[in-house]
């Protein structure tokens, strides 16, 4: 029994092969008798008890003996009761607190029916830590699939299915075999009824209920299982969470089914595992379709809802990324009609422009083609088509919403979820929320006592909770400002480092760096490390204060916590791109009168190409940051904590690695590990959509992260996490609200950007409204935009010792700035002229026009489309149907076998017509 320890091949540190599996033979122990003992004394347990565990007697294995199964299979030792969950310890002998928890809940599970086995630790790698094997047999799943309304098959689905897809045969080289993308028939199915069992398809009572379903169901009586005695009755002392969290037990997980690597050896395993990680989780899949109905058997609905959307989003996507790197591409090649650009570069025109000081000291004017660079990146988003992406990112949004709520029909009728209650699951109180809630009261649906929470103490804990996150809110708005201050304090800096153009003689790059570009890319560096600091502080608080609250169920805890983790990072990520898009350079006055920030900094103005390019790179160093350090931490973590975890079993090759031992070593997957998947993406979303008009390539760069991120999540999830508990869920739950506000805004921010951060509205006003000759070209723009005031009303010159060669105080008494002011003299002098009013009121009329078509626009694609397709609502009907009248024939037959019975004469057909479950155990209230 020894182990290979070195790595072959796909092999992770923490899952090795053993000797049993490359010599080619199990490893087999014979047991002499069909009685064996769980230990002469149980683990963990008092020296005095002895308990008995009963193994069938197969007379089918070796020499008439049963005999155990390879350790790296998932059955109990006979080799046939298949393990559905696996708790695990360490023995502390002086704590019998632990051991009178760990024996109570132990006889507790076996009174509900449920067999358990427990593997000694001198088995385990570490020589300390006692494995607890579970079983449940076919009259606990029977009981508690008609408790949890589990659906099963009773006809074969007889509906042709008419989805075809035009030129089909274009997706061959993306499609995966048909018994991956299929591997289970189609169905008819209704609620499970152990009374009714002759109703339904049942072929093979242990595979009717695939591993998914039964390690719901032993969860679900792990989760409500009491550990205390009969003579006791302390109501708050039950459930698996709770024994995790005093320490009786250190890990709870089901099994994987197989090695990722490499396919079981035992014909039962079905290897699923292997299944997923050669055709989904492979990188070098990036491009083939996702295997959901396998997702879906092997890890539960809720984790296979979450791949579906994820791989429905990353499809619409490829279409934004397309018109959007169009619309790039038109920026580029139009540069020769960017009349303005020109102007700006050219050194007759650009060059014979001074310019007023950008700071109050040490500063220097400066000539407008110094911006030449500036201006023509701007050029690249801000153009023509930056006005027509914005409208189709609005109407884009609205078609993926509404495609995506058909494709979750669609899968709703596929999974069985049509009537699957959330209400059901909303009754189930969380173990937390009955342990701290010491009040009862009588529950007006079931007519029972529960505990409850005074309205004082929900108020309380609430106002408490809005304090905190109010309080962290702020606290980001401090970081924003603190950011804002770097930029006005180091811009002077960077302008004096660079008078003398010393990053001009860099290769390539020289050119291009100015001292707004090195502003603004610290900055957003600055605020990008400030932004992960505080989502790494917040999601402890977060989840705190949640705690705190003591919602009731697990979709209330779900519902409060993902409010106040969008909340932050809504606030997080996107306030430093608001301001930008909307703040800066919008209150900054004029040369002479500026406005300070805390009287002594000056608000900041836009760079001389305008803000757009400023959010562009803020956009850009965000969104592409974030994206990066998302996946290494998603990669990288789980491997790492996995390495150092099995470092010991690397060192041990005396003990056979099971199992259930390469399992423990995994990374455990959290009840919150689908929220903060959907939160990065829901921030992904927020940027591509929200400040799109600024950057028509971000969906470009989601579409790229989220190839990479379908893989990773689906790799580490494979193989680096234990198996998911499974667990149903009909819809994305409180993002699709999430999504469906954030597509409204968008239309909103998109359509301001365009107004007041790009530079599209002047220039049109100025082409058809304020072109001195009358003529369709934008010649004379540029100084047509340009204000003029006398350096003398500066407040702060620049001095005199510090003036460019070219500066000369006695021939240039006025500089320029940007702005519609009248010039000294006026008799409105430094008030805005009326074309000022004039781009703001083309402005405002831009918006509501934008808004009422892109709305418009969306209320009739959403009108058009049908939230459920009408060959799904066809199905779902003759399901119904056939149920009722299924149903109906069956309790007729019923009806005439009791007659039968009752008249003295029957025959063995019709007995057996009505056979229900025999030997029904025992099933604790507190359980159900």
């Amino acid at each position: 029994m020894n182990r290979i320890t070195g790595k072959t091949k796909d092999e992770t540190l923490i899952e090795m092969q053993n000797t049993a599996d490359s010599g080619g033979e199990d490893t087999i122990d014979h047991i002499p008798n069909s009685v064996s003992l769980r230990e002469s004394q149980l683990p963990g347990h008092s020296e005095s008890e002895h308990v008995v565990e009963i193994v069938p007697f197969i007379p089918s294995l070796s020499g008439g003996q049963s005999q155990s199964a390879n350790k790296d299979s998932v059955f109990f030792r006979d080799g046939v009761r298949r393990i559905d969950f696996v708790l695990s310890y360490v023995e502390d002998k002086n704590d019998e607190k632990k051991q009178e928890r760990r024996r109570e809940f132990e006889a507790n599970l076996e009174k509900v029916g449920l067999e358990l086995e427990t593997e000694d630790k001198s088995q385990s790698e570490d020589q300390k830590t006692y494995f607890l094997k579970i079983h449940a047999p076919w009259e606990v799943l029977a009981t508690y699939a008609d408790v949890l309304k589990i659906k099963v098959p009773f006809k074969v689905n007889d509906i042709p299915s008419t989805q075809e897809i035009p030129m089909g045969w274009l997706f061959t080289p993306f499609r995966l075999p048909e018994h991956i993308m299929n591997p289970e028939p189609d169905y008819f199915t209704s609620h499970f009824n152990k009374g009714k069992i002759d109703f339904f398809l049942i072929d093979d009572k242990e595979t009717l209920f695939p591993p998914s379903t039964r390690n719901r169901i032993v969860y679900y009586i792990l989760s409500r299982c009491p550990y205390y005695k009969e003579e006791h009755r302390d109501k708050d002392k039950k459930g698996i969470k709770r024994l995790l969290n005093n320490g009786t037990y250190i890990s709870a997980f089901p099994l994987h089914d197989s090695r990722y690597w490499k396919k079981s050896r035992n014909a039962k395993c079905e290897s699923e595992r292997y299944t997923l990680y050669k055709h989904w989780a492979h990188f070098f899949c990036f491009y083939k379709e996702q295997p959901l109905n396998l997702i879906r058997k092997y890890y539960g609905e809720k984790i296979g809802i979450y791949f579906a959307w994820l791989g429905f989003y990353t499809e619409m996507l490829f279409f934004a990324a397309v018109v959007g790197l169009i619309c790039f591409i038109s920026g580029v090649l139009t540069y020769n009609d960017n009349i303005w650009s020109k102007e700006i570069c050219d050194p007759n025109i650009g060059g014979n422009i001074l310019m007023c000081p950008l700071c109050d000291s040490k500063c220097h004017f400066w000539k407008l083609n110094s911006t030449c660079t500036a201006s023509w990146q701007s050029h690249l988003f801000d153009n023509v088509g930056t006005v027509f992406f914005a409208i189709f990112m609005g109407i884009w949004v609205t078609l993926f919403l509404e495609f995506w709520k058909r494709r979750q029909a669609r899968l709703e009728y596929e999974w069985d979820l049509v009537d699957f209650e959330e209400e059901q699951q909303q009754l189930q109180l969380r173990p937390e929320y009955e342990t701290k809630c010491t009040g009862r009261r009588l529950n007006r649906v079931t007519q029972e006592m529960e505990p409850y929470l005074s309205v004082t103490s929900k108020c309380a804990r609430f106002c408490l909770s809005g304090a905190t996150v109010i309080f962290w809110m702020a606290l980001i708005c401090a970081c924003i400002t603190g950011v804002i201050a770097y930029r006005l304090a180091v811009y002077a800096a960077f302008a004096s480092i660079m008078k003398d153009s010393s990053t001009s003689k860099l290769q390539l790059v020289g050119s291009l760096i100015t001292p707004q570009l090195a502003t603004s890319v610290t900055a957003s560096c600055i605020n990008f490390v400030i932004i992960m600091i505080l989502n790494f502080l917040y999601e402890r608080v977060a989840i705190w204060v949640t705690d705190m609250e003591i919602p009731k169920t697990h979709l209330e805890y779900e519902n409060k916590l993902t409010m106040k983790m969008f909340l932050f990072q809504f606030v997080n990520y996107y306030s430093s791109c608001f301001y930008v898009a909307f703040f800066k350079g919008k209150f900054v006055g004029r040369p002479g009168d500026y406005h300070y920030m805390f009287g002594k900094l000056r608000n900041e103005e836009c760079d001389p190409g305008g803000c757009l390019i400023e959010l562009t790179t803020q956009l850009v160093i965000v969104m592409a940051g974030k994206q990066v350090w998302g996946n290494i931490q998603e990669a990288l973590v789980p491997w790492l904590c996995n390495w150092w975890g099995s470092r010991k079993a690397r060192g041990n090759s005396d003990i056979v690695y099971s199992r259930w031992e390469q399992d423990h070593d995994l990374q455990n997957f959290s009840q919150l590990g689908l929220f903060y998947e959907y939160l990065e993406m829901v921030i992904q979303f927020g940027f591509i959509t929200l400040f799109v008009a600024s950057f028509p390539l971000a969906p470009l760069l989601a579409l790229f992260n989220n190839i990479l991120e379908v893989r990773v999540d689906a790799w580490k999830l494979t193989t680096q996490f234990r198996r998911p508990v499974a667990a149903k869920a009909r819809s994305i739950g409180a993002w699709l609200e999430i999504l469906n506000g954030m597509a409204v805004l968008s239309v909103i921010t998109n359509a301001f950007i365009v107004a007041f951060t790009s530079d599209m509205i002047p220039r049109l006003v100025y082409l058809y409204v304020y072109q001195p000759n009358k003529t369709a070209t934008m010649e004379g723009y540029i100084n047509n935009s340009l204000s003029v005031v006398n350096i003398s009303v500066l407040v702060h010159q620049p001095e005199s010792e510090e003036d460019p060669p070219w500066f000369n105080r006695t021939t240039m008494t006025t500089c320029r700035y940007r702005d519609y002011r009248y010039p000294s003299g006026h008799e409105k002098e430094y008030m805005h002229t009326m074309q000022f009013w004039h781009i703001l009121a083309a402005k405002l009329a831009f918006i509501i026009i934008m808004e009422h078509v892109v709305f418009g626009v969306k209320v009739f694609v959403a009108w058009m489309i049908p939230d459920v397709p009408s060959e799904v609502k066809a199905r779902i009907k003759r399901e119904r149907y056939l149920v009722q009248e299924y149903l109906h024939n069956y309790e007729v037959e019923k009806l005439k076998v009791q007659l039968s019975q009752h008249n003295g004469y029957h025959s063995a057909e019709q007995t057996n017509a009505v056979c229900a479950i025999q030997n029904t155990p025992e099933i604790l209230p507190e359980c159900l």
